[in-house]
């Protein structure tokens, strides 16, 4: 499922630079996540890294936007092509993944 940001966001921006797809950006009142980027951080965090940063805990999953590992490590992978090690550790079926706490 990918991550959003409820209301209430305090528009810092403390996540924007932690997302390793540049799936946040500023939005007219607050922050939001564009699902067609966000991977969970799969791939790069066991952790979502706009969750870890959030002073207000304000980026939860979307319950309305259900998707699971295998579709959220297919699209890191996509929006990364030129990441070797990346697909290295997906080959290997070894990488990071909150899915594998």
């Amino acid at each position: 499922m990918a991550t959003y940001i409820t209301t209430d966001c305090i528009n810092c921006g403390a996540c924007e630079p932690e997302c390793p797809n540049e799936a946040i950006s500023e939005g007219e009142e607050i922050y939001v996540i564009d699902p067609e980027l966000c991977t969970e951080c799969v791939g790069f965090y066991d952790h979502e890294a706009c969750q870890a940063v959030c002073p207000v805990e304000c980026c939860l999953p979307d319950p309305s936007h259900v998707e699971d590992e295998a579709l959220l490590i297919e699209r890191a992978m996509r929006l990364h092509p030129d990441d070797d090690e990346l697909k290295k550790r997906a080959g290997a079926n070894d990488y990071p993944s909150r899915f594998r706490k």
